[in-house]
């Protein structure tokens, strides 16, 4: 077969036997214990505890296996029986552990003590927590505290984060990015703006009554596998459902069932998208004009016949800005459209009928939308078409961002944010007796940019792997050691433990599975999910460590250290007494978490409530809104020779930074993460061989280097043009300027870069094909 035709696939379902074995992999890997298969029984159960992963639904009407290849790898994951003691950093300075990769650094296994930096020796020692504790507080009493960034992950709790928001304000700074700023800041600026609601409307009944769903930039599959079995169960009674993706994603191909016998024996697979469109990276805004375009002529057809396919009494009644919009698009031409798209006008137009004909739809999206730099218009787009015929305020309908980690939403509704005017300060400030600061505090982009400027003087991460996440990594790791004090709470050890301050601690915390006993007993949290449900979480097992603290313990310790006495913010209190913490809640967010600790343990959560949905429009106007799109392409940079759009990715051996092998089964792709996805034709075009190694230089076009070796050209099926290769190996070729304009996310979905073939013959890649770790821990 020559290049021109052969690609590397997948031709097995998502699911099924592959879907068992993955996890089965990963048990090996972990050396779990026969007590991790049971903890995996009450995983996203009522009583039970919250996957750490992604943060789909917790249906009230579980399955008896309620988690998916991807859930049960984190589980497994922090479940482990490895232990990174104190005597292995004794045996390794952070310089020698720099050049492990990220999948070895993951290996080490569970951190079991808190840990000091010792700058002469290169190495983390052993500290107790009161000492860390006391020499942190003292660096932040020390230093301004606007010059210092408290960052947040998507995994902590919803008490952590209200506690941790609690303390950054009290301590004089709004500084408080979040994970969130990486992928949907994007949403929660767009549909703010359009709908009144920073969150999507879509509940999980939704999924049962719809009769269409509209899919754009979002991998399923891969990145919340549980969504495939209402996807499966909504194929099978007739759904419509519509995919625009750069790649071919096995998930939204076909799927089967791992708990149903009969699919596993047989191996039967159900089809999931009825229509599948490979949409050019950034080229959503044109295609998605061109459906509204399609649905325009077949309401100018309607009208003819004395019909009309267009909702005229919700429009009329709910929505701003109509005009405008419909003159956009019917001004834009189908060869503007083609172009941009790189879909063919009967393809558009043959979604575009689905959505005409269907009664109710749901539309749903990802990354592929907001991590562009026009993001924005992106998610206002996918607005614009559901208001055409009522799509939002009934059941059945509705826009659903597809949030990636397990409280990333939630930790922005309990405080996490740098936006004042997001956050009920009067309510705090009455309720803890101090004035909150009001002024806008940083992002993540601009965290890194006052990082390498010098202006930021401490970084406290609450979990997560910021450096390793961000753009620009080669920068802003020489820039990170610059700082005077950083602080990670975390559970294993990942890149970013490794690239310290002056000061630096390593706080080692439990994990979600994980006991968590405190002087009123044993605690448990709560997270929120992408439907705006709030869940109880409560961890079974042993910890890893007698020495780990949980993160409201952390937060706590932190703040006690740092702030003076304040008789109505009672620290101890609430250590001691997770239920307290939710009264605080309770009182500063009324409207949403009343009676929050008698709710908390409903099957399926509790609602928080969304105005959207119930039509009522928090926005400017008072009405949702068209906008009429400013460009044709989300990328932020035009055509031009041997330039590229490329997508940064993650594979189905991972979650996040986190890497839990080299398989990337659901692609075909197994054994290395250094490759280069290219269609076959384009390869030919410039001139490249399959199994080639290259590099990736950025087309940046600011006189800044960036480059990224060691690539194996791979035939792949993607649009002409792009580019798809690892997140986050490729972050070094991000740009920090290359945001979406209006919400600040990085443009990871469609990044300028050429190819620079390199000379010699193929490199040794990082190959890990048993799993097994290249270096001895």
């Amino acid at each position: 077969m020559s290049v021109e035709e052969k690609t590397v696939h997948y031709d097995s379902p998502a699911g099924g036997w592959g879907s068992v074995r993955g996890i089965a992999e990963v048990f090996g890997k972990e050396w779990a214990t026969p007590l991790a298969t049971e903890t995996l029984f009450h995983q996203n159960k009522p009583g039970g505890f919250m996957c750490t992963s992604c943060s789909w639904a917790k249906p009230a009407n579980y399955h008896p296996f309620e988690f998916c290849e991807n859930g049960a790898k984190a589980t497994l994951w922090e479940l482990t029986t490895r232990r990174c003691k104190p005597e292995f950093f004794g045996k390794h300075t952070l310089t020698e552990l720099r050049g492990w990769s990220d999948y070895e650094l993951e290996q080490t296994g569970r951190l079991t003590h808190p840990l000091r930096y010792d700058r002469a020796s290169d190495r983390y020692v052993a500290c107790g927590w009161d000492e860390a504790f006391r020499e942190i507080g003292a660096e932040l009493q020390r230093l301004d505290p606007k010059s210092t960034v408290f960052y947040s992950s998507g995994r902590a709790s919803l008490e952590t984060s209200y506690l941790y928001a609690l303390f950054a304000r009290l301590y004089g700074h709004n500084n408080l990015p979040d994970s969130s700023n990486m992928c949907h800041e994007t949403t929660s600026v767009a549909l703010k703006k359009v709908i009144g609601e920073s969150v999507g409307t879509v509940v999980f009944d939704d999924l049962s009554t719809c009769d269409a769903m509209f899919f754009f930039g979002q991998n399923t599959g891969t990145n919340s596998p549980r969504f495939l079995h209402p996807l499966q169960e909504a194929s099978k009674r007739g759904v419509k459902i519509i995919t625009f993706n750069p790649v071919r994603e096995r998930g939204l191909e076909s799927f089967t069932n791992p708990q149903s016998p009969v699919e596993m024996l047989t191996r039967k697979a159900t089809p999931i998208s009825a229509q599948y469109h490979q949409v050019r990276p950034g080229g959503d805004i044109a295609a998605i004009l061109g459906l509204c375009k399609h649905i325009f002529a077949a309401d100018d057809a309607a009208k003819a016949r004395g019909t009309r396919v267009l909702d005229v009494d919700f429009i009329a009644q709910h929505t701003t800005g109509l005009d405008a919009f419909e003159a956009k698009v019917r001004a834009t031409s189908w060869e503007e459209i083609e172009r941009e798209s790189g879909l063919a006008r009967a393809d558009i137009e043959a979604a575009g009928q689905v959505y005409v004909e269907a009664e109710r739809v749901c539309a749903f999206y990802g990354m592929g939308l907001t991590q562009h730099v026009h993001g924005f218009e992106n998610v206002a787009m996918v607005v614009n078409l559901l208001l055409l015929k009522g799509n939002i305020g009934r059941d059945g309908t509705g826009v659903s961002p597809v949030r990636g980690h397990s409280n990333v939403q939630g930790q922005r509704t309990v405080g996490i944010s740098e936006k004042p005017e997001l956050v009920p300060l009067d309510r705090i400030a009455a309720q803890f007796g101090f004035e909150p600061p009001r002024e806008k505090g940083v992002n993540t982009v601009e965290a890194c940019e006052g990082i390498l400027k010098g202006t930021i003087k401490a970084f406290i991460g609450l979990g997560g792997n910021f450096v390793r996440a961000i753009p620009d990594q080669d920068r802003m790791e020489k820039a990170w050691t610059g700082m005077r004090l950083t602080v990670q709470v975390a559970t294993k050890l990942n890149r970013s433990h490794l690239v310290n301050g002056e000061i630096a601690y390593l706080l080692p915390c439990l994990g979600r599975t994980e006991e968590d006993k405190q002087a009123g007993g044993p605690q448990a949290v709560s997270v929120e999910d992408t439907f705006s449900c709030i869940y109880g979480s409560k961890g079974r097992r042993t910890p890893a460590s007698d020495f780990l603290k949980s993160e409201v313990a952390i937060v706590a310790g932190l703040a006690k250290a740092t702030l003076a006495p304040n008789p109505k913010v009672t620290w101890d209190a609430w250590v001691g007494d997770y239920g307290l913490i939710r009264d605080e809640i309770a009182k500063t967010y009324v409207e949403e978490f009343h009676d929050f600790n008698d709710r908390l343990w409903i099957p399926g959560g509790f609602y928080r409530g969304n105005s959207a949905r119930e039509r009522i429009w928090k926005t400017e106007s008072g009405k949702a809104t068209f906008t009429a799109p400013e460009v044709m392409s989300a990328a932020g940079f035009g055509d031009a020779d041997g330039r590229y759009r490329l997508i940064t990715m993650r594979s189905n051996d991972q979650f996040n930074t986190t890497i839990y092998g080299y398989s990337d089964r659901l692609r075909g792709i197994e054994g290395t993460r250094d490759v280069l996805l290219m269609n076959p034709a384009e390869i030919r075009r410039a001139g490249l061989t399959e199994g080639q190694v290259v590099s990736l230089v950025s087309d940046a076009g600011d006189g800044i280097t960036r480059e990224v070796t060691g690539l194996t050209v791979t035939p792949f099926s993607l649009p002409d043009g792009c580019l798809g290769a690892y997140y986050p190996e490729m972050n070094p070729l991000m740009a920090l300027s290359h945001h979406d304009i209006q919400s600040g996310t990085p443009a990871a979905k469609s990044v300028p870069v050429r190819i620079k073939p390199e000379a010699g013959g193929p490199k040794a890649d990082r190959r890990e094909p048993t799993g097994h770790s290249a270096h001895p821990i």
